[in-house]
């Protein structure tokens, strides 16, 4: 589990310095927020 959590949040970080604009920033926030929600609810 740890080493998905850091996979997670080195894509976060890559994604984020990636972006542009502050909109930009926002979606790629929620694109990571769905991807460790379907995570989650596939590790139940």
């Amino acid at each position: 589990m740890k080493t998905f959590l850091l996979a997670m949040l080195a894509a976060a970080c890559a994604a984020l310095a990636g972006c542009n604009t502050i909109k930009g920033a926002g979606q790629d926030i929620q694109k990571a927020g769905s991807v460790i929600e379907n995570a989650a609810k596939r590790d139940k």
